[in-house]
């Protein structure tokens, strides 16, 4: 089954209800107001299947100008529109608005109705025919079918429905591939079910007990129950009018305009880059002017910045940013309606080129980057994303910010351009940049500390790399074939240590100290004073003796020669499994209590004692 949404469009009592009841049998004017004044206020919604295996779900819209916007909330998801001009009127004001704005939508099918065919001379119908032709020409709708019709007597709605068979079926239907996205039109309580929530689910599907996204807030929500024009199923695709009964939200707190995503997808945002088209009839728009932003069924008010100028002159199209007061979820490829914000009246239209640009970027610039992402396709748009992202992008942002599947983003991101470090994506020629700079870092580390292996991870990931990730990190050292990662510490991979002669003097001495006093070992400060080299460069060098494991490091101040520790280990070897005490260990080893509790310890750590309680136990 084929699911095509049908929206009407035309002026206020023009017969569009009328049109919709008469060919589905679904009285779309739901609201006591409605049925009281005999206007449509809100939108309206009706289903029809057609023997070829095609389910039109309609669309149908107020006509008034005051209920525009409501209007707005219905169309953005139409494939097919019905422009409906009345036989004894003609096109009047908002039949011209509403062809501006599926104009501006992106509308490419649609059918010319001439209703209330029975209240004139068929010569008059014939006239608004001519008339209708004339006012659609150059548009989507020229040559399109103009069938006149009346909703009371029948008149026409054979051939009107074999139209719309005909031209259903050379619609291409929406992608149930992709994301989920479902953007509310209404939201309700029904008795013993609890929340109600339906809409025009504009991609991906939605199954019976799925949990999902509500955007922009984020709240998850769980799906009960399915309904696809009014009859339960187990799921729904792109392209059908969908109900949702939902819990983890009360009817009041769902409204038009928020999205139902899946979870961990798709997010609003504020800042929407956009080529934006300026109606003929529309005045001059200026730079940082006010405006009503509609997508959607989401409004939204905006400030609008032109990258190119300061104003747009009727009937221009330019490269825009909007910075939106409510996030508004948007994609790449969406189209949207522009109000004046007072007057309100449709000025313009246009489609998302981009959405969260940097904000920091000059006028020139953002133009320069809304130019090349105007016509890229997916493969360029990632490209840029990850360049600009410069330490990496998560791979979760991505799909944000283009809609890509995982599994299509994945077939972007290989090798050679990108770089992968854990979840996030790395542009290839900014770990090539970064990792010159790194060795021209740890090169001048080097020079300035000739007797220190290298310089720190942590210090080089927060320091100069601006917190980069730990996995980043580690992406540039592996990537770069001129450092080398030992541990914690980063060094050139062509360092070597070379001592000067007192150096080397130095550590004979240091190291000759140690070993001559056993377990009695004098302090640190003494041996290094006694080195024959100024205090840093013999704190470094007794550095360099732990390194190479020539020493031992037991405490801040308490430094043992290898030796002397492995004739402790042989002196407690013949001892395993004995319980002792301080006492004894110093009876054993001849040292006083200012060595043997250090000395404990490291042997605790070692796990060559255990300590419990008052005594320790050899392992």
């Amino acid at each position: 089954m084929r699911n095509i949404i049908v929206g009407t469009a035309g002026h206020i009592d023009h017969g569009k209800s009328a049109l919709v009841r008469a060919l589905t049998g679904i009285e779309t004017d739901r609201l006591e107001e409605e049925k009281r004044r005999g206007i449509s206020i809100d939108l309206g919604f009706a289903h029809l299947e057609l023997g070829s295996g095609l389910r039109l779900g309609f669309v149908d819209v107020p006509g008034h100008e005051r209920f525009v916007k409501n209007m707005l909330a219905g169309a953005g998801g139409i494939d097919v529109v019905l422009l409906v001009i009345a036989a004894d009127e003609s096109i009047k004001p908002q039949t011209r608005e509403h062809f501006d704005i599926c104009r501006l939508l992106g509308v490419r099918s649609g059918i010319v109705v001439i209703t209330k065919a029975d209240l004139v001379d068929p010569d008059l119908v014939e006239l608004v025919k001519l008339e209708a032709e004339e006012f659609v020409a150059g548009s989507f709708l020229e040559g399109a079918p103009v069938v006149a019709v009346s909703s009371k007597t029948g008149q026409g709605l054979d051939e009107l429905r074999a139209e719309l068979e005909r031209v259903g079926a050379t619609v291409s239907a929406k992608t149930a591939a992709g994301w989920l996205r479902l953007p509310l039109d209404r939201s309700f309580t029904l008795r013993g079910f609890g929340t109600v929530v339906t809409g025009t689910l504009v991609s991906g599907t939605v199954h019976k007990e799925d949990e999902v996204e509500l955007q922009p807030s984020g709240r998850r929500l769980r799906v009960r129950d399915v309904q696809v024009h009014s009859q339960a199923a187990p799921k729904a695709v792109a392209g059908q009018r969908t109900a949702l009964n939902v819990t983890g939200a009360d009817a009041a707190e769902l409204h038009r305009g928020l999205t139902i995503v899946a979870p961990n997808s798709l997010r609003a945002t504020q800042t929407v880059d956009c080529e934006f088209d300026l109606l003929p009839s529309a005045k001059p728009l200026k730079h940082n002017a006010p405006v009503h932003f509609h997508a959607w069924t989401a409004e939204a008010e905006a400030q609008i910045k032109i990258l190119g100028g300061d104003r747009i002159k009727p009937g221009e199209r330019a490269l825009v940013r909007f910075l939106l007061r409510e996030p508004v979820l948007l994609l790449p490829g969406d189209r949207f309606i522009v109000r004046m914000f007072s007057p309100v009246i449709t000025i313009g239209g246009g489609v998302v080129v981009d959405i969260d640009a940097p904000r920091k970027m000059k006028r020139a610039a953002a133009l320069a980057r809304a130019q090349t992402l105007r016509q890229a396709a997916p493969e360029q748009r990632v490209v840029q994303l990850v360049a600009e992202a410069g330490a990496g992008i998560e791979r979760r942002e991505l799909i944000a910010r283009t809609g890509l599947t995982a599994t299509a983003l994945q077939a972007i991101l290989h090798p050679p351009c990108f770089l992968a470090a854990g979840d996030a994506v790395i542009d290839r020629a900014w770990a090539e940049v970064t990792g010159r700079r790194l060795h021209e870092r740890i090169a001048a580390f080097h020079r300035a500390n000739p007797l220190l292996p290298g310089i720190s991870k942590e210090e080089l990931r927060t320091r100069d790399l601006g917190q980069v990730s730990p996995a980043v990190l580690e992406v540039l050292l592996r990537e770069t074939r001129t450092l080398s990662a030992e541990g914690e510490v980063v060094r050139l991979a062509a360092h070597k240590l070379h001592l000067k002669q007192d150096e080397e003097e130095a550590l004979s001495r240091i190291e000759t100290a140690f070993k001559a006093a056993g377990l009695t070992v004098p302090s640190v400060a003494e041996v290094l004073g006694n080195s024959g080299v100024e205090a840093a460069r013999a704190k470094s060098i007794l550095q360099l003796l732990v390194r190479q494991q020539r020493l031992v490091k037991v405490s801040d101040d308490l430094v043992f020669h290898p030796e002397a520790i492995a004739a402790l280990k042989a002196l407690l070897a013949p001892r395993r499994g004995s319980r002792f005490q301080v006492g004894e260990f110093k009876e054993w080893t001849g040292v006083s209590r200012k060595y043997a509790i250090p000395l404990l310890e490291f042997l605790d750590r070692a796990h060559i004692t255990r300590r419990e309680g008052d005594s320790r136990i050899v392992l």
